[in-house]
């Protein structure tokens, strides 16, 4: 084609990690302004028009339109995120801000999670965009702001205020898959088809409060404890649906065994973490509030439970929860967004498929369901059918999962650019 699609995405990785976006899920943070702005500066330079949206003061988003607007084939929007979560720097063998590059991996806060794929995507682009070699379809180019706390800055917020955007639009790809992992010796490629839904509880104990030094039987810490144990010692059953159904067969395939859900998923060693959550409802409690002074009994205790249900649970998850509590707490939802699930079949899996076959022939692929949420939550507002596709060649001993959101994220410089010539050549195909 005579350009390089993976020339640039090591630098501009680096430079996007070494703008700090951490999102404290409240104003506390940079925002995304500043990388907002660096996003929009590479993609004029090449003669592409964004748009820098903000949603509040330096929560700013990019979207811009490229490919053959005038293409009668529907709209595919490629969307990444620009903020990452808070890093402690004292945890970290090197600066989480620092984009140092170590025995072949970038480190740095958002190397995964997920200024890898902006930097492949804008690699690629720009490439593209200088040889002429413009993808027969109308694509809409979205880089987000607040993605890390729900989108309701970023992803929400277009689709609420500015859906015009994305008109045409019918399909995307972007954030949680396209990465290999090895099973029974060969590797396979996950595509995410779809997610869990998100209900995070704020579960509330009252008691009679009263003096620390006496007796009470009605102590609301106490009942929350309780609660809370049953909850943590509770079995969500295994229910895997058609994504997590069509993984399982893929792995008796691979493995050549035929054991329990369970048993097949141990083939994916520590990733089991992630994807074995695909397979059930799961609930943590993450927060604890309570009390006010030592010798003070309160008359209220809280907790915050992050809950994730499977297609099919919005109705059932949260009253199922109430009744594991018991009646001396109430369970009541704040933030509460659906569970998705796509079909893993189309012209778009084909494209996908072809693209990752291209750089590597012997791969095997398969779909799964994503234990966390995206912003895809937000594109299915407007119909937009979304896939996870982060094309990363890995070695076999990383312990990839654990990566995102984990101390000492970092991402192998040759899996970014075997990224960009995947994504190159999906977007060939496009």
């Amino acid at each position: 084609m005579g350009y390089s699609p993976e020339t640039e995405a090591l630098e501009i990785c680096r430079d996007l990690i070494r703008i700090d976006t951490s999102n404290f899920g409240d104003d506390s943070g940079p925002g995304e302004r500043k990388a907002a702005e660096h996003v929009a500066g590479l993609l004029a330079e090449v003669g592409i028009e964004p748009q820098i949206l903000e949603s509040a003061p330096g929560r700013a988003s990019v979207v811009a339109r490229w490919g053959n607007q005038d293409s009668p084939k529907p709209g595919l929007l490629i969307h990444g995120h620009l903020d990452v979560v808070p890093a402690q720097a004292a945890d970290w063998s090197v600066d989480p801000f620092a984009a140092e590059v170590v025995d072949g991996y970038l480190y740095g806060r958002g190397a995964v999670d997920m200024k890898d794929f902006d930097a492949m995507l804008l690699s690629v682009v720009r490439a593209r965009q200088r040889a002429g070699a413009i993808p027969d379809r109308p694509i809409t180019l979205v880089f987000t702001a607040d993605e890390e706390a729900g989108g309701p800055l970023g992803a929400h917020w277009l689709v609420e205020h500015h859906p015009e955007l994305f008109e045409g639009c019918t399909e995307a790809i972007g954030e949680v898959g396209g990465f290999s992992t090895e099973v029974g010796g060969q590797r396979l490629y996950l595509i995410e088809t779809g997610e869990k839904g998100i209900a995070w509880m704020r579960l509330r104990a009252r008691g009679t409060a009263g003096h620390g030094s006496m007796g009470n039987r009605d102590n609301a810490i106490t009942h929350l404890a309780r609660g809370l144990l049953a909850l943590g010692e509770h079995e969500w059953p295994g229910e895997p649906g058609p994504s997590m159904q069509l993984l399982l067969a893929k792995v008796r395939e691979l493995t050549g065994s035929d054991g329990t859900p369970e048993e097949l998923l141990e083939h994916f060693g520590p990733a089991v973490r992630m994807i074995g959550a695909g397979m059930r409802n799961t609930t943590n409690v993450t927060m604890l509030d309570a009390g006010y002074k030592h010798n003070v009994i309160p008359g209220e205790a809280l907790a915050y439970v992050d809950g994730r249900y499977l297609p099919g649970h919005a109705d059932s998850f949260v009253p199922t929860v109430q009744q594991i509590v018991g009646d001396a707490i109430t369970v009541e939802p704040y933030i509460e967004q659906p569970a998705l699930e796509y079909a893993f079949e189309g012209d778009l899996v084909d494209k996908m498929t072809i693209a990752l076959h291209s750089q590597d022939p012997g791969a095997h692929i398969a779909p799964f369901l994503m234990s966390g949420g995206t912003d895809a939550k937000a594109w299915d507002k407007l119909g937009i059918t979304s896939y996870g596709f982060v094309p990363l060649r890995l070695p076999a001993d990383l312990d990839f999962t654990a990566l995102f959101h984990g101390v000492d994220e970092r991402v192998p410089v040759d899996s970014l650019k075997f990224g960009a010539r995947v994504l190159d050549g999906f977007l060939g195909l496009a």
